[in-house]
């Protein structure tokens, strides 16, 4: 199991922790966040019905990006703490973006609680390739303030603007 933890680009933003833990057995990856601390400082949405949105990041989002190494292509997973989800493909960096129509649900559970709130996935590569290959992961957030500003995080923030497609920002290798 590797255990991260992102860091938020400039100020300001909310007095909280993301950390979080991956897991990779086979082409099965589990996946879990924790936002904890002052979650007061988070507009985090009510849970409703999962469905499929675009524009998550316009508000409280969890968000992954898998590539595999020496690749251009990568693919990006959005999650809302409300349940609703998308998986995107892109052929290059911010290039040919599609919504991945085989995945027709991406289950998740959420639980919060005053000081912390959890997100965990298990998900099925198979969905997306096969063979497990190495893969290049980056993790990230976009957390909504109650003055409705955002905040961007992520475990390492390689350029001068908050951007999660840097490949270079996709560390952890498995």
């Amino acid at each position: 199991m590797t255990a991260f933890s992102l860091q938020p680009f400039g100020d300001p933003h909310p007095d909280i922790t993301i950390t979080g833990t991956l897991e990779r057995e086979g082409n099965q990856l589990a996946i879990a966040y924790t936002v904890s601390g002052h979650l007061d400082q988070v507009m985090i949405p009510s849970p409703s019905l999962p469905t499929r949105q675009f524009d998550l990041w316009e508000a409280t989002c969890l968000e992954f990006f898998l590539g595999q190494p020496h690749q251009p292509h990568y693919w990006e997973f959005n999650l809302s703490p409300a349940g609703h989800w998308n998986v995107f493909h892109l052929e290059a960096y911010r290039q040919g973006l599609q919504e991945v129509e085989g995945i027709t649900e991406l289950p998740f559970h959420v639980h919060h609680q005053q000081t912390a709130l959890t997100l965990s996935l298990t998900f099925d590569l198979n969905q997306i390739m096969g063979a497990s290959p190495p893969l290049d992961m980056g993790f990230c957030a976009v957390i909504q303030s109650p003055e409705q500003s955002l905040s961007y995080w992520a475990l390492c923030h390689p350029g001068s603007e908050a951007d999660f497609h840097r490949r270079d920002s996709f560390i952890l290798g498995l």
